[in-house]
């Protein structure tokens, strides 16, 4: 189908959207606590936005059952809600997607439950920063590549390692458009980047190996050899100055 560029106008639709995922993801960090179920927030989600009359990107999403995605521990994506109570120590990536007048936005984080490991507190900022490192590179001229191998050589240089069965995507009036944006890559290589590009970059990292498997559930992947993963996400825009971060609050 190849590469969509947006207008103006379809960027700042699709900030509409944006804004709203950032802004319940900050309720949603807020609510995170020993003790609450990720159904719990599941529920605080599907009611928050039906109070803004938007809509979950992810509900009915090839038949996912939930709002939101919740991925606790291990759990490196597509994790679905359930009655599973969050305990001190834990992590949890909290993944949403919003969809107002057919234009999407999508972003996560992962947050701590209660007082974490000093290695998941490390793991989470190293990914967070890596992120942050890949849309540093989202400049027009530059290529794909660059972002990738931004995200890659961060995680790498602080022993973590980076999933390959998951990446990014263009996003737009559709929740995965192209370019897929994998988190690793080599420089100078692949698509050139272009003003109007709108993507989501998704660092997904695991504190072990980077080989993931699929539940029974047909949705939650987790790390294959049990080790810890974080998830952090944000939809960008790519202008004439580089890159707009339009999941951002501020």
């Amino acid at each position: 189908m190849g590469v969509i560029l947006k207008s103006r106008e379809e960027i700042n639709k699709i900030k509409i959207s944006c804004r709203l995922v950032a802004e319940l993801l900050e309720e949603l960090r807020k609510l995170v606590a020993p003790g609450i179920t990720t159904a719990e927030l599941d529920a605080f989600a599907q009611d928050w936005l039906k109070k803004r009359k938007a809509k979950s990107a992810f509900k009915g999403y090839k038949n996912y059952p939930a709002y939101i995605c919740t991925s606790v521990n291990e759990q490196v994506v597509h994790g679905i809600p359930s009655s599973r109570k969050l305990k001190s120590g834990d992590i949890i990536g909290l993944d949403v997607g919003v969809v107002v007048d057919n234009y999407y936005g999508d972003a996560a984080l992962t947050v701590p439950v209660g007082r974490i490991s000093p290695e998941a507190e490390k793991l989470l900022q190293v990914t967070q920063e890596a992120l942050y490192k890949g849309i540093e590179q989202a400049y027009p001229g530059n290529r794909l590549g660059d972002i990738s191998y931004a995200v890659q050589s961060h995680v790498e240089k602080n022993s973590f390692s980076v999933v390959r069965d998951f990446v990014g995507h263009g996003i737009g009036r559709k929740l995965h458009e192209d370019p897929q944006v994998p988190n690793f890559g080599t420089p100078g290589k692949g698509e050139r980047l272009r003003v109007g590009m709108v993507l989501a970059i998704e660092p997904m990292v695991n504190m072990g190996g980077p080989e993931v498997e699929i539940l029974e559930d047909k949705w939650t992947a987790v790390t294959q050899d049990g080790s810890l993963s974080a998830h952090f996400e944000h939809s960008i825009a790519i202008t004439e100055k580089g890159p707009e971060i339009l999941t951002n609050l501020d």
